[in-house]
């Protein structure tokens, strides 16, 4: 995971000082909603390449939605480590599948 630091902190240099030219200091400059959307818009793509099935364009949409989820993370003070850290936390349990919720239909 240490590219994924390496672009938080990238990240953050970004958003302390501006780039002429940079993506990442537009994304910062028009705010969350913004971000968000381009959040909202990369997790439907890279749905739509798992389910064309096709890993050359998976792998990249996969990058793209890390990318902006970053871009989200940073925006909002969250730090990669604290991410890191629950799902360190999720790997060490056992036992924990989720009980699905049962449904009548009928009713």
């Amino acid at each position: 995971m240490e590219t994924l630091k390496t672009l938080e902190q990238v990240v953050k240099s970004r958003r302390e000082t501006k780039a002429e030219g940079s993506y990442t200091c537009y994304l910062f400059e028009k705010g969350i909603d913004k971000i968000l959307k381009k959040v909202g818009e990369e997790s439907a793509e890279t749905i739509i390449a798992a389910k064309n099935k096709d890993n050359s364009e998976l792998k990249g949409e996969v990058a793209d939605l890390l990318y902006h989820l970053m871009v989200m993370c940073v925006e909002r003070g969250l730090s990669w480590s604290e991410v890191e850290a629950v799902l360190d936390e999720r790997h060490n349990k056992t036992g924990n599948l989720k009980k699905m919720k049962v449904v009548d239909k009928n009713t």
